[in-house]
Formats: C-alpha cells, structure tokens, sequence
C-alpha cells in the first residue's frame, strides 16, 4: 500500500494528519477493524466482481507497512463485489481474532444463497473453511455484517425473506450468534418484528459496544416508498431487540446503501445515507437513538458508503464517496470533526475511488487519520 498526504480541492493539504492509502492493484471494498493493542486489521476484495475473493492483512506500525495477504474465503471465487453492498466485512473479538462474513456469490439453489461465516485460527496465519450461517432465512440480496465483542460473543446479521416470500415489505433482519468465539453458532432467527421491510440491496451496519449493547443499522422498504433509517438495540447480548427509526427516506427505488459504526472515547458512532447525502450520528445509549446528527459539508449530493474512525483524543473522521453509482467509480471525500460535532479544518478530496469501491478509515496513534480505497 502507499501513502499520500490528503489535499483539498485547492490543492492545499487539508489535514496533515489525514492520509490516503491506496490498496494493492486491483484491491477494492476495504474494510477495516482495530484491535485494542492498535493493530489494524484490513479485508479487501480482488478479482472478477460477481466472483472474486477476499483477502486479509495486518499491520503493527499505524498501516506503514502490512503482513503479507492471505485469502480468506476457503472457496475460490465465493465472494461478490458487484453493487458495493454485498462484500466482506470484519470484526475483531476476544483475544484480537479476527471474525469475517459475507453474501455467497453463487446461490445453492434458487433463493437460497448462503451468508458465508469464517474466523482466523489460533495461529492467525490462515482462516478456518467457511460456513453458511443461514439455514432458515431465503432471497438474501443486501450485505450483512458481523460484529463481536471480548466476551467471545459473534453476531452474524443479514436481511432475508423467510421461505417462498420475495416481496421487499417482508424482509426481516435475521440473526445468527455464538457464544464461543464463533466456533459454533445457534440456529439463526428473526430480530425484529415491527413490518418495516428491508431494502433488498442495501447493506446492514452492526458493532458490538463496549458497554455491552449490539446496535443494528439497517433500511427499511414498507409499503415500497419508506426506505428510512432503523436504529436496533440489543442490550441482552443479541437475546431480543428493541428498535427506533433514526432518518426518513421516501423513495420508490433501492438505493445500493451501506451503514457503519465505529466507537470511541465518546461512545459509538454510526453514519449513513439519505438523499445523496451522509451523515455522522452519536448512538445514544440510554434511548436507543440518535444524537448530535451532523450531514457532511457541502452541497454534493451524490455521496455514499460512509466510514468513521475515532481517535483517541476523541475526534472523529467521516469519510465517504463521491459520483459513484452502478459500474462508476469516484471520488473519495472527508471531514474531521472534534468531540462536540464542530469541524476541523477543511473537507478533503482524492481521486480514484474504483468501479464498485468505497472507502474505510482508521486512526493512528500518532493522533490522525488513514483512509484506505
């Protein structure tokens, strides 16, 4: 990976603690999670997007350089990178291993496409084969997300039909959990019961907190046109949840969205999209909401797939896309903000997001920021 200092649309640098990494040729959808002895853990996906592979890497010294790539998925070509929404994500847990999930690229037989799970062995030089963790769910379409925390709990999340249905206004969240550090897992089951839908191509965000809690990002579809936000908090290690819509959306269309959440000294952030613009949130705990819902600057509104990393001082980095959309490329963007929600210095931009890609950040110890496509 190489490095680059960030520039504005001046051509000043906007940040000098904010830079760029670029992934390895023909790496794309990077996703990112650091443990607590500051190592960074990287996934991206290379290859044919209706079926590639993903690949690991990890880094000691702040993303100045990274071990050398392992494949993570036991099948070849078992992971999907068309729409954006559909690729790997990651999770760190008990004893910094590193946890792994993704929408199969090839169904097993009609509506019935698997949600891969793997987990890196206890030498955390390869991962285990992978496993479909759905067995009751059907048409799954959108990403889903994995989330784990230190107590060797593993959350699997996806929306999905349950057998024979196809209509998005009956989607529901479903969920799979281990106890044992993903060595097994539970039958997987509905979360939420209210009739919100789900938008079949977007994707889920989910972290398991430090307090305890496990939060759920997700998009409804009820009766089609209501694509808003829906906030889901479990406070009983994923056993039920209870749920709150966080932002509206009416449109007649699935908009190829994706959530996220990253936690800090002030608590869990989250960020999502609505109308072509992203926004950066402040989960609140005691409610199960949202506070401090800042948009990103400026008057763009072609933005997507945002990321958030928090550093230690408490600052945090939004970042996001630019002009991408079905088989177009674009442009990175992000901003800084302090711990109250005010912003720091100027929006920057790169060139060079790649068809099909986002972006994922992270901080330093050295007190800035690293953003990774």
């Amino acid at each position: 990976m190489c490095a680059a200092a960030a520039s504005t649309d001046s051509g000043a640098v906007s940040l000098p603690g904010v830079v760029v990494h670029r992934l390895p040729a023909g790496g794309i959808q990077p996703q990112v999670a650091t443990d607590e002895r500051a190592v960074i853990h990287l996934i991206y996906f290379r290859g044919d997007p209706s079926h590639g592979d993903a690949f690991y890497a990890r880094s000691q010294d702040d993303g100045r350089s990274f071990s050398a790539p392992i494949r993570v998925n036991s099948v070849a070509g078992s992971v999907m990178a068309t729409g954006t929404v559909r690729g790997a994500q990651i999770a760190v847990g008990r004893g910094g291993r590193v946890h792994v999930a993704w929408n199969s690229s090839t169904p097993t037989s009609p509506g019935a496409t698997p949600m891969y799970y793997t987990r890196l062995t206890d030498t955390g030089t390869a991962f285990e084969p992978q496993r479909n963790v759905m067995r009751d769910g059907y048409n799954i379409d959108g990403g889903g997300a994995v989330a784990a925390d230190r107590l060797g709990h593993v959350y699997v999340v996806w929306h999905a039909n349950a057998p024979g249905e196809r209509d998005e206004g009956t989607r529901r969240l479903w969920i799979a959990r281990s106890q044992d550090d993903g060595r097994t897992f539970e039958h997987d089951r509905p979360i939420f019961d209210d009739p919100t839908g789900a938008c079949g191509c977007c994707g889920i965000g989910a972290i398991a907190a430090s307090t305890g809690s496990l939060f759920v990002l997700f998009r409804s579809a009820f009766e089609i046109v209501h694509r808003d936000m829906y906030l889901l908090t479990s406070r009983d290690n994923g056993g039920s949840f209870a749920g709150r819509k966080v932002d509206r959306w009416n449109v007649g269309a699935c908009v190829m969205s994706t959530q996220t959440f990253s936690e800090g000294r002030a608590g869990v952030y989250t960020a999502w999209e609505t109308e072509g613009q992203v926004y950066l949130a402040r989960v609140d705990a005691a409610t199960g909401g949202v506070a401090q819902k800042t948009p990103a600057p400026g008057a763009d509104r072609t933005r997507k797939h945002p990321a958030v990393a928090i550093n230690g001082n408490g600052d945090v980095l939004l970042a996001w896309t630019e002009s991408t959309g079905w088989n177009r490329g674009g442009l990175a963007a992000w901003q800084v903000f302090n711990a109250a929600g005010t912003p720091v210095g100027d929006p920057g931009h790169a060139d060079g997001v790649p068809v099909w890609g986002l972006v994922a950040a992270y901080p330093r110890r050295d007190g800035g920021f690293t953003i990774a496509f």
